[in-house]
């Protein structure tokens, strides 16, 4: 075969790997292998995914990139980080310890009922045994807990408090009414005789193997772990520099990226201050932070309210989409509430994409608690989490039949891109019209704060010592969020080190991206064409999209 059809018939295998190594990955794909098990977790199961990727590095590097055409060319780069990050990781023993905050182990089972939809009986026959396996899942993160404490890893006290009462609170959930059984719930089949046969079934194994499988995960993150249990928050300079590459897709320092956030936080405040004087607080922003952050008139009644105030924020949005966008995802999506019990430790609002095969659609989770989730910040949130942000983009992806399935499918592997594109919206939303009020326009820059001085705080922990007071501090003088979300947030940074830092890196190439079309082409840049190239060429590092739209900056001119 010449080298296209090599690397075609290579992407395919990896593919057909990827299916059943990550069978959740496979079903949001709507690539489903119909397998009981979704998540493997073990040990072994690792050790012979590092194994494969040695296999598949032996035959990638077979392959001629120099005889490749332009995608195909991405496409090779591309496939070559991916494996290249599963061997580093294991030869690090990531692992071995796996992260438990903000989105857990246990998360990742409520991430997969709430995409599921039973259309029929089989559909929900194959759920149940899903659940099933759920039990096993744990117990394998678990054992791997165990050899990483057994090896010398430790965790930071707060991170294992932290993860062990997000845990408890969702372990106490009841069955019925727990995420895993809503499925049955929502089903169109729901009250019919065979339906609820498998109901409960269902709700047998949750209240009688998850719930308890759950609890014991809580207990061991609360028990041994704690033991030696370290007071410290940094990850070390090694984990820390893997982090930083396969989160920002760069290889900027530690350093680097510390003075970027310094100088963004510095730019940004004095563009709040123009804000601040608009509002009528002259040039006092940290006053206008505290009314911003203990006005009543910003909070919700309570989380239907909020709920409800977002869907008829986001039906507006989408009625500017078309005017800027030449293309848009067939699929749809919907907004909901995240349950109470699980709120306290995620971030204001979350997304998650519809699975592929069209059958469900996308969700715009918003905090289930209103206080997290100010009114002010609703706009910013929209365009980021919804459309044209996340959903949109990531919708968009599936679609890209001109790419191979490991790439049109592999959003979660492109930090920096997909919340760069993200952060790109939510400056969009200028031009889209979204912002109507000083405060709102207030917080597209306080989100915008928030991730340039994510870069300041997570490097601060992980490569300069930084103490949790001290990184509550730096971020509670420059946002107006509450005191509660920002300590979530501080132990967010502690817990994942490194994914943070991947968005307003992302932000700021992608405006660069931008700016160098408009420059180029002056009145022919055509903007929806601009969204069009960026959002066809898939998940990628920042570096393949640069060399992608400088591509067609040079072909437009």
């Amino acid at each position: 075969m010449n080298a296209s059809a090599s690397l075609a018939a290579l992407t395919d295998r990896y593919w057909a790997f990827e299916r059943i190594e990550n069978g959740l990955s496979a079903f949001l794909a709507g690539d489903d292998t119909g397998e009981p098990i979704l998540l493997r977790e073990s040990a072994n199961d690792y050790a012979r995914r590092d194994q494969a990727a040695a296999d598949f590095l032996d035959q990638l590097a077979a392959i001629p990139l120099a005889e490749l055409e332009a995608t195909e060319a991405a496409t090779h780069i591309l496939l070559e980080r991916e494996l290249r990050l599963i061997r580093d990781n294991y030869a690090l023993g990531t692992h071995l310890r796996p992260s438990l905050l903000p989105v857990g182990p246990d998360f990742s089972t409520v991430f997969f009922a709430n995409a599921v939809t039973l259309s029929d009986v089989a559909a929900a026959e194959l759920y149940v045994e899903r659940l099933a396996q759920f039990p096993a899942f744990l117990a394998d993160v678990r054992y791997c807990l165990l050899m990483g404490h057994a090896q010398g890893v430790r965790y930071p006290r707060l991170v294992l408090e932290a993860a062990a009462r997000n845990s408890v609170g969702i372990a106490s959930i009841k069955a019925e009414t727990s995420p895993w059984y809503a499925p049955f719930a929502k089903s169109p089949l729901a009250g019919t005789a065979k339906m609820e046969t498998q109901a409960e079934r269902a709700k047998a194994l949750i209240a009688d193997a998850l719930l308890p499988a759950l609890s014991a995960y809580a207990d061991t993150i609360a028990g041994p772990l704690m033991e030696g249990a370290r007071d410290t928050l940094s990850c070390g300079d090694m984990h820390y520099a893997l982090m930083i590459r396969q989160f920002t897709s760069t290889d900027m320092s530690a350093q680097a990226i510390h003075d970027l956030g310094m100088a963004e936080t510095t730019r940004i405040e004095a563009d709040m201050a123009v804000l601040a004087k608009d509002a009528g607080f002259g040039a006092d922003v940290s006053g206008y932070r505290r009314f911003l952050a203990t006005d009543g008139q910003f909070i919700a009644a309570d989380a239907n309210k909020l709920r409800e105030r977002v869907e008829i924020l986001c039906k507006r949005i989408d009625a500017k989409i078309p005017a800027y966008f030449r293309r848009i995802p067939r699929i749809t999506y919907g907004v909901d509430v995240a349950p109470a019990a699980m709120s306290a430790n995620l971030p204001p609002a979350y997304a998650q994409p519809a699975p592929s095969g069209g059958n469900s659609p996308g969700i715009f989770w918003v905090n289930g608690l209103p206080e997290k989730c100010p009114t002010y910040i609703l706009p910013a949130m929209a365009v980021h989490e919804a459309w044209p942000g996340h959903l949109m983009h990531i919708g968009m992806m599936a679609e890209l039949e001109h790419l191979p399935a490991f790439r049109r499918n592999g959003a979660i592997k492109y930090t920096a891109c997909i919340e760069g594109w993200a952060l790109y919206c939510e400056q969009l939303g200028i031009e889209l019209g979204v912002y109507t009020t000083p405060h709102e326009h207030f917080g597209r820059l306080e989100m915008e704060m928030w991730r340039a001085c994510r870069l300041v705080v997570d490097t601060g922990i992980h490569a300069f010592n930084w103490s949790r007071e001290q990184a509550i501090a730096f971020l509670s003088d420059r946002l107006s969020l509450s005191p509660e979300t920002i300590a979530a947030e501080v132990d967010r940074y502690i817990a994942l080190p490194g994914q943070a830092l991947a968005y307003h890196i992302g932000g700021i190439r992608v405006r660069a991206m931008r700016g160098r079309a408009e420059a180029a082409l002056g009145d022919a840049f055509d903007l929806r064409h601009f969204h069009e190239v960026f959002m066809s060429a898939g998940p990628a590092t920042l570096p393949v999209l640069d060399h992608v739209i400088d591509a067609w900056i040079a072909e437009a001119a």
